[in-house]
C-alpha cells in the first residue's frame, strides 16, 4: 500500500494488536492482506509468535517496519529447557537488521504449568528463571534488541507481585547494569470481569491487598490496572517507573486457560475505552457512568489487543477481530470510525495550537506546506535503545512546548523548529546545516544531563 494515499496515514499510536496466537501466516500473502487492515486500526505495534527453530521472513518484518508497526517478537520458549543462545543468536541479529527492536522470552515463569513438575517444586524459583533469562537478555542486548521482562501471570502460583519484586531485587544484586538501563517490563492487561479502575493506584492506594488474599473489599492486581502494582515496586527498588508494554489487552481473563479459549472479549465500550485512554482522551467508565476512568501512565509505550484473528478451526476464533471467510466483529468497524477521528483530532492538536508565549530563544513557529510539523524534538538513538536521562532532563521542555519528538533526521526535515539534543558525533553538523539550509530553525543542546536540562530550562 501507498502510504501516502493511504486514509489512514502513519502516526505513531500505543496502540498494538496480537497477530495470529501461531507461527504459520508469515507469507506475502498474508502481509498483503493484514498491513492494510493493520493501519486501518491504527496500529503501531504488532506482537508477533516467534517460532524458534526458524525466523519470521525478512520479507514480513521489513515492511511492517517501514510502516511504522513495530514488531513485538514472542518467543515462547520452554522454562527449564531453553534452547542454547548461540542456537537463536543468528536470527536475534538477523532481526535487528531487518529493523526489529523488541524481544520477549518467556511467559508467564510465576505459573506452575510453565515448569515441570520437579523444576517448580525446587526452591530458589526466581533465581533459577533469572539464570535462563539473563544470557538470552544479553544476546538481545549485544544484538541491539531490547528484551523485556516477561509478563506474569496475576495471582498465579507463585504470587505475581512477590516474584516481580525478588526478581527486580536479584537484578540489582547481580549488578546487571545494562539490563537495568535497558529494562522493559510487561504485564496483562486482562480486566477479570471488572472495572477497568480496579486496582488503579496499587499497593500505594491499596495497602491492605495481601497474597491470596481475594476479599472482595479489597481491591489488587488482578485487573486491567495489574501494571500500576509492579511500577509501584520499580519505584521503591529503582527509584523510577518503567517503560511497560501491555499485553493482551481487551478479554476478561487468561486466553490459555480452559474457560478462557471459549470466553467472549469485554464489552465492546471498555476496549474503546481503553484505546482512548492510550490516545491520552479523559472519559468515564463505560460500564459505570458515575466513576471516571484514571489517565494511563505515560511509561505504557505499547498495548497490545488480543487478537488481530486466527484459524477456522483454532479455539480461540471466537475473539478474533476477523474471521477467516472475511467478516469481522462488530467493534472493528466502531473502532475504525475511532481511529478516523483520532487522526484528525491530531491534525488539528499539531497544526492548530494557539500561539505560546515563549522566550526570545524559543519562538512559535507556524508549520508551513514545506514544513508540516511546527516544532521538532530530535533525540539520539543508540544501538541499545534510548537513554533514560534523556527522557527525564526534556519532561518538563514537553510539558511547556509540546513538541513532536523523534529519533528521525529525515522527519526532522519536515519541521519549521527544530531542537537537537546531542553533540557531533551524535548529530553531525553537516546534517544540522542540511536541516538548515532545508529552512529550518535548529538549535543544538549538548553537553551532560544536568547541563541539558539547564538549557532546556532557560528556554
Amino acid at each position: 500500500m501507498n502510504k501516502n494515499t493511504s486514509p489512514f496515514p502513519s502516526y505513531k499510536t500505543r496502540i498494538g494488536l496480537h497477530y495470529f496466537p501461531d507461527t504459520l501466516h508469515f507469507r506475502d500473502c498474508d502481509l498483503q492482506t493484514w498491513l492494510p487492515r493493520l493501519k486501518s486500526l491504527g496500529a503501531s505495534w504488532l506482537a508477533l509468535r516467534a517460532p524458534v527453530d526458524r525466523a519470521i521472513p525478512e520479507s514480513f518484518i521489513r515492511p511492517l517496519v517501514q510502516e511504522n508497526i513495530e514488531p513485538i517478537l514472542q518467543f515462547n520458549l520452554s522454562l527449564g529447557a531453553p534452547p542454547p543462545v548461540e542456537d537463536i543468536q543468528i536470527m536475534l541479529e538477523a532481526y535487528s537488521h531487518w529493523g526489529a527492536k523488541h524481544v520477549l522470552f518467556f511467559e508467564r515463569p510465576n505459573s506452575q504449568r510453565s515448569w515441570a513438575s520437579p523444576e517448580w517444586a525446587q526452591t530458589r524459583l526466581v533465581e533459577r528463571f533469572l539464570d535462563q533469562f539473563l544470557p538470552l537478555a544479553k544476546s538481545a542486548m549485544q544484538a541491539g534488541l531490547i528484551p523485556l521482562l516477561p509478563p506474569l501471570e496475576p495471582g498465579g502460583g507463585y504470587w505475581d507481585t512477590t516474584f516481580f519484586r525478588i526478581l527486580l531485587e536479584s537484578i540489582v544484586r547481580r549488578e546487571e547494569k545494562e539490563l537495568l538501563q535497558n529494562l522493559v517490563v510487561s504485564a496483562y492487561a486482562w480486566s477479570w470481569g471488572r472495572p477497568l479502575n480496579w486496582g488503579a493506584g496499587g499497593p500505594e492506594r491499596w495497602p491492605d491487598a495481601r497474597p491470596y488474599n481475594f476479599s472482595p473489599a479489597i481491591q489488587d492486581q488482578r485487573g486491567f490496572r495489574t501494571l500500576d502494582w509492579y511500577q509501584a515496586i520499580a519505584r521503591a527498588l529503582l527509584g523510577k517507573s518503567l517503560p511497560a508494554m501491555l499485553f493482551e489487552a481487551g478479554i476478561g481473563q487468561d486466553p490459555l486457560s480452559p474457560q478462557g479459549k471459549a470466553a467472549p472479549p469485554i464489552a465492546e465500550q471498555s476496549i474503546l475505552a481503553i484505546a482512548r485512554l492510550l490516545e491520552g482522551e479523559e472519559l468515564n467508565d463505560p460500564e459505570d457512568p458515575a466513576s471516571r476512568l484514571e489517565p494511563l501512565t505515560e511509561e505504557i509505550i505499547a498495548c497490545n489487543f488480543w487478537l488481530l484473528s486466527a484459524d477456522t478451526y483454532s479455539s480461540y476464533q471466537s475473539q478474533a477481530w476477523y474471521q477467516q471467510d472475511g467478516s469481522q466483529a462488530p467493534l472493528v468497524e466502531k473502532w475504525i470510525q475511532w481511529v478516523q477521528e483520532s487522526i484528525s483530532k491530531k491534525r488539528v492538536r499539531q497544526f492548530n495550537q494557539p500561539a505560546v508565549e515563549k522566550a526570545p530563544s524559543s519562538p512559535t513557529i507556524l508549520p508551513d506546506e514545506r514544513h508540516p510539523i511546527a516544532h521538532y524534538l530530535l533525540l539520539p538513538l543508540y544501538e541499545w535503545g534510548v537513554a533514560d536521562w534523556h527522557l527525564e532532563v526534556i519532561h518538563p521542555f514537553v510539558k511547556k512546548y509540546q513538541p513532536t519528538i523523534g529519533f528521525s533526521l529525515q522527519e526532522a526535515a519536515l519541521a519549521a523548529h527544530v531542537t537537537v539534543i546531542g553533540n557531533e558525533q551524535t548529530f553531525p553538523e553537516s546534517a544540522i546545516e542540511r536541516l538548515r539550509i532545508g529552512g529550518a530553525i535548529v538549535e543544538r543542546i549538548s553537553g551532560s544531563g544536568t547541563s541539558i536540562a539547564t538549557q532546556l530550562a532557560e528556554r
